[in-house]
């Protein structure tokens, strides 16, 4: 039985970019064309789509796209919704339409379905695992070239939150710039007058440059590398006074699923892990022609 994981109203890229990433992996995979396709009388088939493991869905979108791409008039007729958490052997979909488009999309379609559910599945592992803490867990930068927007969705999709998009919609101070500047205080002052509109984040390394950053403000402090014993100082050093806990502590570098938990109860805010997007494991997937079975 499928049970939600993440609320299906949680809104995809904009189609343009859906679009646009399809284009470009038709282009790949097609070339002048699916010689092997063309072998086929050109006529109107039925194909299921199976999931061979457990699984979160995400990636429709997508999926849908590649398939319209080729044959504007298939119907596709999904069986789950987007987030919804499934067995291994569920028949996610039915399509109806022409036998070639329905072979020369699968490749395409179920590469970006079989990476964009892995992402979701990991994230939903991982979101599990602080369930009822209160801590946020974030995706970051490291996504494969050309899908952030893809995978930054599926995160969300798998019940996680989105670090910043890019080097353009926040600004994040780690160590190299603090250095340059000489200290925290110095940087943050220098990027409040530059970006006064943006978010900022500033990684600190000890204690003290924890001290300084919350006392000049911003919006989030990364505490990265600290040991456990450290990191608990640096929650209770946020949390009490004359900070209040105002400013979100994040904590990222060297975390693992199985040290998740543990992380979360020391009172941190959000942890970061690049292995959401970075860690691709796809999951497994297959388009066969024909109805499905049963």
């Amino acid at each position: 039985m499928s049970a939600p994981v993440a609320a299906t109203a949680i809104a995809p890229p904009d189609a343009a970019v859906v679009a646009d990433d399809v284009a470009r992996a038709l282009a790949e995979d097609l070339g002048s064309g699916d010689v092997t396709a063309a072998l086929l009388p050109d006529a109107p088939d039925r194909a299921y789509l199976l999931c061979k493991e457990v699984a979160v869905v995400c990636g429709r979108p997508w999926f849908d796209a590649c398939h319209r791409a080729l044959d504007p008039q298939v119907r596709i007729d999904w069986r789950v919704a987007e987030g919804d958490r499934v067995d291994a052997g569920t028949v996610l979909a039915t399509l109806e339409g022409r036998a070639r488009a329905l072979v020369s999309a699968e490749r395409a379609s179920l590469n970006f379905l079989q990476t964009l559910s892995g992402t979701a599945t990991t994230t939903a592992a991982h979101v599990a695992a602080v369930a009822g803490t209160g801590t946020r867990i974030l995706d970051t930068r490291k996504t494969l070239p050309g899908l952030r927007a893809a995978q930054k969705y599926a995160v969300r999709v798998g019940g996680g939150h989105n670090h910043r998009l890019g080097l353009f919609d926040a600004v994040m101070l780690k160590e190299n710039h603090v250095r340059a500047f000489g200290s925290p205080t110095l940087a943050i002052r220098a990027a409040r007058a530059a970006q006064p509109d943006l978010p900022l984040i500033v990684e600190v390394e000890t204690l003290d440059q924890l001290r300084e950053a919350l006392a000049e403000g911003c919006d989030r402090i990364l505490v990265d590398d600290f040991d456990a014993a450290t990191r608990r100082t640096a929650v209770a050093i946020a949390h009490g006074a004359p900070f209040e806990g105002r400013i979100p502590l994040e904590v990222s570098g060297g975390v693992d699923l199985e040290g998740l938990r543990a992380i979360a109860r020391d009172g941190v805010d959000c942890i970061s892990i690049g292995g959401l997007t970075k860690h691709v494991r796809a999951i497994d997937l297959s388009l066969k022609l024909g109805p499905p079975p049963g």
